[in-house]
């Protein structure tokens, strides 16, 4: 009789959570009140400041590797990212705002770490790196932290619409065993404690990120992989277009938002 009890009103509070939740959606969309907050804003100050600070903030260490990167020649071809690209300051500012995007001649579209492999197999004729290896992060920390302070820019392009359209549905979608949904945890809840740590709005501004869970920098595929780890969902194969789908849909979701890679997250 405790446990009946005890579930009816674990119904009604959830009930009255998930409807606060959603008056007060419609009452801040109503307003026209852009409420769209960076994990960087749920941080402490500590954080805050380790992310600021880039002769503390562990991402930048990533980011001189990646700069190496970027000048060194690899391949058949004997070329460097500079060779094509020239000055990273210049060429690359604001590119990884505007990921993931479909690549001349391709049908489909493709993250940055994508598009840096097509970059290595078809111009300099090298072996693409392996996934979320540390090589690709460092480069593709280098090449997203010339973007820093630029505005998210997704790319309006109506071949895109579809794989939008698919990552929504995703985002919306309950799964696992737990039946939870991205937006259960990061629309209705976002702002709320989990496990002492506040469940930010999952705006992708900051990737790729040094976590300090994982002691390391990571992709928005890894953080995404986790998840569903976590709600006990069947994970997505490494490579599947799934993921690239999601991020389109939430690059859409934080546009406008500023860019602040690499950033540092619990």
């Amino acid at each position: 009789m405790r446990a009946r009890y005890f579930a009816i009103a674990l119904f009604l509070v959830f009930g009255a959570s998930f409807a606060l939740a959603q008056s007060q959606g419609q009452s801040q969309r109503g307003s026209g009140a852009d409420t769209r907050r960076s994990g960087y804003q749920d941080m402490g100050p500590a954080l805050q400041q380790m992310q600021d600070d880039d002769t503390a903030n562990p991402g930048m260490l990533f980011v001189q590797q990646g700069s190496k990167l970027w000048s060194a020649r690899v391949g058949v071809a004997g070329k460097a990212c500079a060779d094509c690209h020239g000055d990273a300051a210049t060429s690359m500012k604001g590119v990884a705002a505007r990921y993931p995007a479909i690549p001349p001649g391709a049908d489909r579209p493709v993250d940055l770490e994508g598009r840096i492999d097509l970059c290595r197999t078809e111009r300099q004729q090298a072996p693409a790196f392996a996934r979320d290896s540390q090589d690709s992060l460092a480069l593709q920390a280098f090449v997203a932290a010339q973007s820093r302070g630029q505005p998210i820019a997704p790319p309006d392009d109506p071949r895109l619409s579809s794989w939008r359209v698919q990552g929504e549905e995703i985002y919306r979608r309950r799964q696992g065993q737990l039946n939870l949904s991205c937006a259960i945890c990061h629309d209705e809840n976002a702002g709320k404690k989990l496990a002492g740590v506040t469940i930010p709005q999952a705006h992708p501004t900051g990737y790729p990120v040094y976590r300090l869970e994982w002691q390391g920098l990571g992709s928005l595929r890894r953080r995404l992989r986790n998840c569903l780890f976590g709600i006990r969902a069947e994970l997505y194969p490494v490579g599947a277009p799934e993921y690239v789908a999601l991020e389109l849909y939430l690059m859409e979701r934080a546009k406008g938002m500023t860019m602040e890679a690499p950033a540092v997250r619990p």
